[in-house]
């Protein structure tokens, strides 16, 4: 296949058509998607791009980019500048100082990384340093796919300067040999929890699970503060949540299961805080203890929310176990 042929236009800028793929969580997608469609079909017609949007019951969906340089910029752009809008929202209730940065994953073929990485780490390295994003490159290929995720973090205008320079390393050093496209998974198969002990469904027949999953789930209904069959919201006592006395609850996790509620780099622990409005502290490991202190501080309503989020984060995780290609994503 020959590399595209680029054209140089008046501006100074590419002229060429060009395929971008995004990796993105359903929450990501339901805010690109936007109320009846309505944020989609404004970026699309505003940029001159096409969007496409994976289908699928997945936990992740890819959303395809196309047309030419300086609409896949202005896509990209107005995306950045909505998860941006997203964050702030977000922080509205929070009391949390620091905004985080926007984050976009890139699904890459695996073949043109390398160009993307340079010789030493030198290309990303100026990247970095030219744009102020920060760019990482997965060292793994996605579950059956040679493509890798490429995550570009950092203010927009960062992001949009440092998409720009990707695409422009991309055509300058077009994938070798085929590519398998990464396809997201759909949601795993059901869990269901009897007398203590995890099963999965497979076919007809209900199969024991592994005993971490039973304990994460045994964790779960100890920390619920609410009737957990069949609810997906927390559930307040009424007037619940018209107190405003701040108040301290204190949680036990086993050591060996904190590391799913902090989350990599304290993602997860950081989502919680932002989502609940609630301080959350988690006591250093001590010796000779298995397990860690975790201190929620807030109004009854910021705890209890905060208490169903961390329960939901055990069943996010046991559904991970039950299906474990997902377990690089979390």
């Amino acid at each position: 296949m020959e590399p595209p042929k680029v054209q140089q236009p008046g501006e100074g800028g590419l002229n060429v058509t060009l395929t971008i793929r995004l990796l993105m969580h359903g929450k990501e997608v339901g805010s690109i998607i936007g109320k009846k469609g309505e944020t989609v079909k404004k970026m699309r017609e505003e940029s001159g791009a096409r969007i496409n949007i994976s289908e699928g019951n997945c936990p992740e969906r890819i959303v395809t980019i196309t047309g030419p340089t300086d609409a896949i910029f202005k896509a990209f752009a107005m995306i950045a500048y909505k998860f941006e809008e997203d964050i702030i929202n977000s922080m509205s209730n929070s009391p949390a100082t620091s905004k985080p940065p926007v984050t976009l994953r890139l699904v890459v073929p695996a073949s043109q990384c390398g160009s993307l990485i340079g010789k030493g780490g030198s290309k990303i390295k100026e990247m970095r340093e030219s744009t102020g994003a920060q760019v990482q490159v997965a060292g793994d290929m996605l579950p059956n796919s040679t493509e890798r995720a490429v995550t570009i973090s950092g203010a927009p205008e960062a992001i949009i300067q440092c998409v720009k320079q990707i695409c422009v390393v991309m055509l300058e050093s077009p994938p070798k040999g085929a590519t398998i496209p990464y396809r997201p998974k759909p949601a795993s198969t059901p869990v269901i929890f009897s007398g203590g002990q995890a099963y999965t469904i497979q076919g007809q027949y209900a199969i024991p699970h592994h005993d971490q999953l039973t304990k994460l789930h045994q964790l779960a209904m100890q920390q619920t503060p609410f009737n957990p069959l069949g609810q997906t919201t927390p559930a307040f006592p009424a007037g619940l949540d018209a107190s405003n006395q701040a108040s301290t609850h204190e949680l036990t996790i086993p050591n060996d299961l904190i590391g799913c509620i902090i989350g990599r780099q304290g993602t997860k622990i950081n989502e919680i805080r932002q989502m609940s409005g609630a301080q959350i502290k988690i006591a250093n490991a001590m010796e000779g203890s298995s397990e860690r202190q975790i201190t929620i501080t807030g109004t009854p309503a910021n705890i209890s929310l905060a208490q169903y989020l961390i329960n939901a984060r055990f069943r996010d995780v046991a559904a991970m176990w039950n299906d474990p290609s997902s377990m690089t994503t979390s």
